[in-house]
């Protein structure tokens, strides 16, 4: 065999690391699982998706292609939502498992290449990726016996799935390398591909007011997919009017956006098989990846005015003032102590400030004039989704952690001693972490509450807007990206509902409450904070997308009971109050304008219960088995 095919196949399929993450992936019940809920996600939502668009006792083949199209275009950008969503899961290993056990340094011992290790941990965890997109190929072929669906638009729909997959995980092992991250940085990449995402998204909205292409198109996979099968609603700029490199980002947006991520993944992995022998950033820049603080003492210095006001000693000190405890300890231990430091404190508050101010500029924006009607409610979507999807996350990786941290740590062992049940336990972790979180989803409703508010003035004639708060209903024929039609006789209804922010509160603070739960419930059977976070997030998001779309697709199309399914989801829930002649169409189309806002209302009651019947229900199961599994997993760390 020649020297080079036999170096090129080191790199590549022949890669030791490669292969063993592939076999030891390949085995995991974990993996197995994250295949089958993720071809089990696709093949619901297709099926929904279909039948949703193809009622009827007698279907044309025109409606059949139509159909089809559609079902397409929900699929595809449901697929580059899972990927983003996955693949940090399986990237995650790259950043916590080879950085925590310092598996790098035992790596660089060994006859393996710089190339070579860096490559194997690439390939290795992308394969699992890649694999995921081509096991939906044939899901993506049952759309086209139906008609509508062109060839080269799946195919290019996959380009753009595989240029994000790849872009993350380069960027998670790019961080492996850097030695300056560890287990804690999981959550944080989590948090930065979500918000990277939401931002681009509202921004391009904001530029572009969501009719063409901007600048912003070709960094984000989701507006790139949109370029691509919305065409007429989401305009490209005229080929060959514009020069380079404008011309690549308002011409060719999707092109543009697979050369973009695959060149900047190969920028990242260059720089890391250059850095990886000196010991990444961590080497070359003399960087340490954990805090440095003395302990003992009692403190250097006096306390500041800030600390003082925050009820915390001075830096380094072994002593802060006494603080009053909940009747329950352990939910008082749960809130106070993710605010016993000054930066977190700091950062929380930071963002509920932030949040505030960036919702009243909103709200203010618009009634100066500096911004349209459309352009307003697009921004408030989107400032209202990210921040309830960050506060998700957040809740998410408090709860995966509570558990499982403390059992490393030897915190809970010293729990089971004290007279605290299981039930006192479970209950006040609960209730501390959503009290915890409680000020900061005050946030996206706070917005929205603004601008219901500015709306019900309005609507009153208390106030004057600088264009009127009333638009025509659209097609009732759930949303899509195809050119809304407007009826003969278009129905107006308030571009904002006044009272919605009661329906996504009610929806809301429950739904946070079942993210906690489930991360709880894997925390406590799981003996590794990664493998807890992972797995809950992967639950919650597949849950969450799959009750989120069927919800949102059944609010705008299903008559009666449209604004009650609608309700199901905080996502939906939001959009039917910002959009209401979309998210309502149906039921405002029959001249109704109380009926779908109590309906929604009532929707978001039921989806309350339902959702504080999950919680309780996996509150009781936790209690109940607590013991045993505690007994399972003592001494493990």
């Amino acid at each position: 065999m020649p020297i080079v095919l036999r170096w090129l196949l080191r790199l590549g399929p022949l890669n030791p690391i490669a292969v063993r993450l592939v076999q030891s992936g390949s085995r995991r019940p974990k993996h197995f699982l994250l295949r089958m809920g993720y071809l089990g996600t696709m093949m619901i939502a297709l099926m929904w998706m279909l039948v949703a668009n193809t009622a009827g006792d007698q279907v044309a083949y025109r409606d059949l292609a139509a159909g089809a199209s559609n079902a397409f275009v929900y699929i595809a950008f449901l697929q580059i939502g899972l990927i983003c969503v996955l693949a940090p899961v399986f990237m995650a290993g790259a950043i916590a498992q080879e950085a925590d056990p310092r598996t790098w340094d035992i790596l660089l011992t060994t006859p393996l290449g710089a190339a070579e290790i860096v490559l194997g941990n690439l390939l290795g965890r992308l394969f699992l990726i890649l694999a995921l997109l081509v096991s939906s190929l044939p899901l993506f072929g049952v759309t086209q016996l139906f008609g509508g669906v062109p060839g080269e638009s799946i195919f290019a729909s996959y380009g753009i799935a595989a240029g994000a997959a790849t872009l993350v995980g380069t960027t998670a092992v790019a961080l492996s390398v850097s030695r300056v991250v560890g287990r804690r940085a999981v959550f944080a990449f989590y948090v930065s591909v979500v918000s990277y995402l939401a931002v681009t998204l509202a921004a391009d909205r904001i530029s572009g007011g969501g009719g063409r292409v901007t600048y912003l198109t070709a960094i984000n996979p989701f507006l790139a997919l949109e370029a691509l099968l919305n065409p007429l609603n989401y305009q490209r700029a005229a080929p060959g009017s514009l020069r380079a490199p404008a011309s690549w980002f308002l011409e060719h947006p999707v092109t543009t956006w697979v050369a973009l991520s695959l060149g900047l993944s190969v920028v990242l992995i260059a720089l890391s098989i250059i850095t990886v022998r000196v010991g990444g950033i961590a080497g070359v820049g003399g960087l340490g990846g954990r805090d440095s603080g003395g302990g003992g003492g009692s403190g250097g210095g006096g306390v500041g005015v800030l600390r003082r006001a925050l009820r915390l000693g001075a830096a380094g000190s072994q002593r802060r003032p006494a603080r009053w405890v909940w009747s329950n300890p352990v939910a008082w231990r749960e809130a106070a102590s993710r605010n016993a430091t000054l930066p977190r404190i700091l950062a929380r508050w930071s963002f509920i400030l932030a949040g505030l101010v960036g919702g009243a500029a909103v709200v203010g924006f618009f009634h100066s004039g500096a911004v349209g009607l459309d352009t307003f409610r697009a921004l408030l979507l989107y400032t209202v989704l990210g921040e309830i999807v960050i506060i998700a996350l957040v809740a998410v990786n408090m709860s995966a952690t509570s558990i499982t941290r403390e059992r490393e740590d030897g915190t809970l062992d010293l729990l089971l001693t004290t007279p605290i049940t299981p039930r006192q336990y479970l209950s006040g972790k609960l209730r501390g972490m959503v009290a915890y979180l409680l000020p900061m989803l005050s946030v996206p409703l706070a917005t929205l509450g603004m601008a219901g508010l500015y709306a019900g003035l309005v609507e009153m004639g208390v106030a004057q807007s600088p264009e009127p708060m009333a638009v025509a209903v659209r097609a009732a024929a759930g949303f899509s990206l195809a050119p809304p039609v407007v009826p003969l006789a278009p129905v107006m209804v308030p571009a904002l509902l006044s009272e919605g922010v009661f329906s996504v509160a009610l929806v809301s603070v429950p739904f946070i409450a079942t993210c906690v739960m489930v991360g709880m419930s894997f925390s406590m059977r799981n003996k590794s904070v990664l493998t807890a976070v992972t797995q809950s997030i992967g639950v919650v998001a597949a849950l969450s997308g799959v009750i989120g779309l069927c919800a949102w697709n059944a609010g705008p199309s299903v008559p009666l009971l449209g604004p009650v399914l609608g309700a199901l989801s905080p996502a939906s829930a939001v959009y039917a109050v910002v959009f209401p002649e979309h998210g309502l169409a149906y039921s405002f189309q029959s001249g109704q304008q109380l009926t779908p806002r109590l309906s929604l209302a009532l929707g978001a009651l039921i989806a309350a219960l339902i959702q504080f019947m999950v919680v309780y229900s996996l509150l009781a199961s936790m209690t109940r088995t607590f013991d045993a599994t505690v007994r399972k997993l003592a001494g493990i760390k």
